[in-house]
């Protein structure tokens, strides 16, 4: 099979099928009491080596590979893939020692492709719109969500969270992911695990590492320094990881400097598992593994979906002594202590209904929290429902639901997609799965009703700019919904919004001066026309809830309290790399599958072509960091975002040590309540050749009007530290430090200097 399709194509469509859902609905093995390893007083590591003495040859290669890509074709009718929910994430357990199946999902905004099954799975709101409530509690509060509904399916294995910066804003994947900074993404993302593995549950960070963009992700070559991706991409893996305890990491399908993230002994052996002491196992990106020998001699644990380098192959080089026994003993033992540690031997999913409801509420906490208000000229903002006259509601398919990221971590709309798209797109399945736009059942615009039943709203679909701007000269408010699609599979042609979007923002700004615009995208967008109109909120991919989120903060109910979680650049020209590096032209010896349709140019995934270098040469100086050194302004910044009251902030104190000590007071000035977060930020001494600042801490503070609050953050030493390419450690170089306090990284009123 795989000699007559390419691997590429195979992996694309793996996706698409993922979710279709063989066998039994939900499978599992109970545990056998018997088996001395069942004594929960010994520890994993204990009883992982007792199963393995246990075990023959075939049974340890089979925990190290899926099925096969045949599955894709064929229905199995007997055999252990018959108790696969996916047979492409599937891993058949061993019975007679009482190792149950893996069965993995997709789990970054939601249980993806649940729908598939005839399950409800909670469509969450976006990765950054997670990141941008700034909240590691509410992190928990999902990732308990997540937890419950993964093991509801009865999966006991999470392919999420992500953490990858966004170095390259144009990556299609930045709705998945949690910001530019690696404190706030690995502590968001491991707090959401921490909750998942209390479940008893697998849970894994991706993609590992340096996987910064999606455009022929592999074909592409990260160059990088050791120092720049410590500090950056690898620290987030490593904070994550920290937190939380997952048992797995997924590595990516890019090269990191000349070798294969799934093969690459620097990342996998000498960072994950000597320096950042990982016990858990690593399990490649569908199609990812390019190897036998070198993968798993590096670290390599499980090739995923297929058996083309762990199955058959993998046998014969133990067989012959190319990988040692007591290698393939190791890769088996990591497998078998993470099942026992994360708890899905002794406690395996049940099936049960999911709480409907309560993902209904945490999915609108997240949104309420998550939106960020960055515009509130002459507070059009909170709109007065009780002297609205009339509303113009504009673009965005507002009649009909929310837009959602597309991709492996697409979460099926309960009830379908309520927007058809082009037949074009109908007519090539492979680009249907990830160009088309996928909406969440949840209307603004019946919100938006709701909330003003004395004014007339009417909706424009926005298709045409005069029409539009004809409704809103009419109207005493216009709301426009400006939608930005992405999706895993390729990257943004550049960050405008696409279509006609903008002239039809100019258009009723021009007819309206009380124009308000809503955002639904998955990362930063350009706005050339924000100077005309009165307000922006930043909604991202609302989820299941959104309508009633949105409503709720355009009219007050809910006081915007989102942060940046990314910079919003003035222009592509500012970016760290202007043109996006994206794969080279390719020939008939290096064909690059294009699929109909595709809006702009895109750079797919399954590329098969030559590979491409991208040099991070701005190292150390990702998102923020970057602005701050090149002295660059911008159009929001890092940590940026508003609120309809306003806060001060006074009394700044430090105390040093081994856990230095940030204290200081800051009040609500304003006449509501509402929800400030303070940021600290350091900025190293000059011979530590950092970015002028980098966050080092911040809190979430409720405030009544007129309250306040004394406020310490505790920051621990090793925030302080740069990483020393000389000696391989971390080291905190002496001298003079500053500590900048605010409410985002340009806007810092406070500041006090200690010394190391």
């Amino acid at each position: 099979m795989k000699d007559r399709i390419p691997t590429s194509l195979l992996l694309f469509i793996s996706i698409i099928l993922s979710g279709a859902g063989l066998g039994a609905q939900f499978p599992g093995i109970s545990p056998q009491k018997h088996f001395p390893w069942s004594d929960t007083s010994l520890s994993p590591d204990q009883r992982a080596d007792m199963v393995i003495r246990e075990m023959t040859l075939d049974e340890k290669i089979q925990l190290l590979h899926g099925l096969g890509w045949n599955t894709l074709f064929s229905q199995p009718e007997s055999g252990p893939a018959t108790r696969a929910i996916s047979t492409l994430g599937f891993i058949p357990g061993i019975p007679r020692l009482g190792i149950p199946d893996l069965q993995m999902t997709d789990s970054n905004q939601g249980v993806s492709m649940a729908g598939s099954k005839g399950r409800y799975a909670t469509a969450f709101p976006s990765g950054e719109a997670m990141a941008s409530a700034w909240d590691p509690a509410l992190s928990y509060q999902i990732g308990t969500q997540l937890g419950h509904e993964m093991r509801d399916m009865g999966f006991n294995m999470s392919l999420g969270s992500g953490v990858n910066l966004i170095r390259e804003p144009r990556d299609g994947r930045t709705f998945e992911y949690k910001g530019e900074d690696p404190l706030l993404a690995g502590t968001l993302a491991g707090s959401e695990l921490k909750a998942e593995k209390a479940l008893h549950l697998i849970t894994d960070v991706k993609h590992y590492a340096v996987n910064d963009q999606d455009a022929g992700r592999i074909v592409v070559n990260s160059i990088i320094s050791k120092r720049a991706m410590q500090e950056s991409d690898l620290l987030a893996f490593q904070i994550a990881l920290r937190d939380s305890g997952a048992g797995a990491v997924m590595c990516s399908y890019n090269k990191i400097n000349g070798t294969y993230a799934c093969q690459n002994t620097y990342t996998l052996n000498d960072v994950l598992r000597k320096q950042f002491g990982f016990k858990g196992f690593v399990v490649s990106d569908w199609g990812a593994t390019q190897s036998t020998v070198p993968a798993a001699m590096a670290g390599l644990d499980i090739e995923m979906p297929g058996n083309d380098s762990f199955g058959a192959p993998l046998k014969k080089a133990v067989e012959t002594g190319a990988v040692p026994m007591q290698q393939l003993n190791d890769m088996v033992h990591r497998v078998l202590r993470t099942e026992f540690d994360s708890g899905i031997v002794d406690d395996p999913p049940q099936p049960e209904s999911p709480n409907v409801m309560l993902g209904f509420q945490i999915a609108q906490k997240t949104e309420e929290r998550g939106a960020v208000l960055l515009k509130n000229q002459g507070s059009v903002l909170p709109l007065d429902a009780a002297s609205v006259r009339s509303i113009a509601v504009i673009g965005g398919h507002a009649d009909v639901g929310v837009l959602s990221g597309g991709g492996s971590s697409q979460v099926s709309p309960a009830g379908g997609n309520p927007v058809l798209p082009p037949p074009e797109l109908l007519k090539n399945p492979l680009a249907g799965f990830m160009l088309v736009d996928v909406y969440q059942r949840s209307a603004p615009l019946k919100g938006i009703e709701q909330k003003a039943p004395g004014a007339v709203v009417r909706f424009d679909p926005g298709t045409d700019p005069a029409s539009a701007a004809a409704l809103a000269r009419n109207s005493h408010i216009a709301i426009v919904f400006a939608v930005q699609h992405e999706s895993e599979g390729m990257d943004l042609p550049n960050l405008s919004l696409p279509g006609n979007q903008d002239a039809l923002i100019e258009a009723v700004a021009a007819a309206n001066p009380r124009t308000i615009v809503v955002l639904e995208t998955g990362g930063a967008v350009l706005m050339p026309w924000i100077d005309k109109v009165a307000a922006v909120v930043e909604a991202w991919y609302p989820g299941i809830r959104g309508s009633q989120a949105i409503s709720n903060l355009l009219f007050g109910d809910v006081n915007p309290s989102g942060r940046l979680p990314l910079t919003f650049p003035r222009s592509e020209a500012d970016l760290p790399h202007p043109l996006h590096l994206a794969p080279p032209p390719t020939d008939a010896s290096h064909p690059m599958p294009v699929l109909a349709g595709a809006p702009g140019q895109v750079g797919l995934m399954m590329g098969i072509g030559p590979f491409f270098d991208v040099h991070y040469d701005e190292g150390l100086k990702v998102g923020y960091k970057w602005y701050d050194a090149e002295k660059k302004p911008v159009l929001f910044p890092f940590g940026f975002g508003l609120s309809y009251t306003t806060f001060a902030y006074s009394g700044l104190t430090v105390t040093p040590g081994a856990t230095t000590t940030i204290s200081f007071t800051v009040k609500n000035t304003g006449s509501r309540a509402g929800t400030e977060t303070p940021q600290v930020y350091a900025s190293l001494p000059a011979a530590a050749g950092e970015p002028p600042n980098r966050l080092v801490g911040w809190s979430r503070v409720p405030l009544a009007p007129g309250e306040s609050k004394r406020i310490s953050i505790h920051v621990a030493r090793d925030r302080l530290m740069i990483f020393d390419e000389s000696t391989n450690a971390w080291t905190l170089m002496p001298g003079t430090y500053v500590l900048h306090v605010g409410p985002s990284s340009r806007d810092l009123p406070l500041q006090q200097e200690i010394s190391f």
